[in-house]
């Protein structure tokens, strides 16, 4: 689907197929993190304390049963950086799921929130 979109709606034109989880895209192997809990929060908060003008947007949906929304809200209220950085994370709520742009009201918030968030204030 996503390559009949790309190709004849977008007018696209590249021969290489988009795949997502087959044998030929490797490596894609989840062995070293099976039955693990796994976080990055721990290089998000050195990332931010290494560049501090570094910015965060958290979305957040609030029928999202794969990332909940409060498990995020909890993360990085504990996340180690100094206080003065807090003020570099914004968070935003949809009503959507997991996937806003699924959920037209949320898909247009949204996408206006991001532009006015990747657009130098000024």
């Amino acid at each position: 689907m996503l390559n009949h979109y790309v190709r004849d709606e977008l007018e696209y034109r590249n021969d290489l197929t988009y795949e997502v989880l087959t044998d030929r895209v490797h490596p894609w192997s989840y062995r070293e993190f099976e039955g693990q809990h796994i976080t990055v929060a721990d290089q998000l908060a050195t990332a931010m304390r290494t560049n501090p003008h570094m910015r965060v947007h958290v979305a957040c949906g609030y029928h999202d049963g794969a990332t909940p929304y409060f498990a995020a809200e909890h993360t990085f209220a504990h996340l180690r950086i100094p206080a003065e950085l807090r003020d570099n994370i914004e968070f935003a709520y949809f009503e959507a799921g997991h996937m806003m742009y699924v959920h037209e009201p949320s898909r247009l918030v949204q996408s206006a929130q991001l532009a006015a968030f990747v657009t130098p204030a000024g």
